[in-house]
């Protein structure tokens, strides 16, 4: 239970840092459109990598559960090297961090540590089943330093919406997330 909700918290992590990534990219690119427009592409393209690896990662796990540990196993270990075209996109998500991380240093977004934790990121592993170890922690740590502290700066950026606005744009956000779990698990 508790692998599967890290591996499920892994993803909808992933799946939410699309926004941030183009927000980021976004702020770069009023002062460097180029850094900003790779940067960003290459980011966004891995993470659909990141995503389509979670999706296997969710079979292997049920097949575990269906077929035992070592009928698992022989499916997974076979199908490394299988063509698909996703492969293709492993390496933007790695090249992109360091490409964001520059254009957030050049352009003045984030100021040199910060922009080298979001580098960090690019060393987290990439594929099926990689698992957690130090190294992905400092990779989260580094993006968390980098990206957390420049929403709130957003954030209060003029013109800011209502708290109003806000929190009414957040019930309805919960809402609707709750209705399409609810749905999706209908099947």
């Amino acid at each position: 239970m508790l692998l599967t909700a890290a591996y499920n918290c892994y993803l909808a992590g992933n799946i939410l840092l699309w926004p941030a990534v183009l927000t980021v990219a976004t702020t770069i690119a009023r002062r460097r459109p180029g850094w900003a427009l790779w940067g960003g592409s290459f980011v966004i393209f891995g993470l659909f990598a990141r995503t389509f690896h979670a999706g296997a990662d969710y079979l292997a796990f049920q097949i575990v559960s269906i077929e035992g540990v070592e009928n698992a196993n022989k499916v997974i270990a076979g199908s490394y090297g299988a063509f698909h075209v996703v492969s293709a996109l492993n390496a933007t998500i790695l090249l992109g961090w360091i490409l964001l991380a520059i254009g957030t240093y050049l352009s003045g977004t984030l100021g040199l540590v910060r922009s080298i934790a979001l580098a960090l990121m690019s060393s987290l592993m990439m594929g099926v089943l990689k698992g957690s170890s130090i190294t992905s922690v400092a990779a989260a740590g580094g993006l968390c330093i980098a990206f957390v502290p420049l929403g709130f700066t957003l954030l209060r950026t003029p013109p800011a919406p209502p708290l109003q606005r806000l929190l009414l744009g957040l019930a309805a956000g919960l809402v609707v997330i709750a209705a399409l779990f609810y749905f999706g698990q209908l099947g």
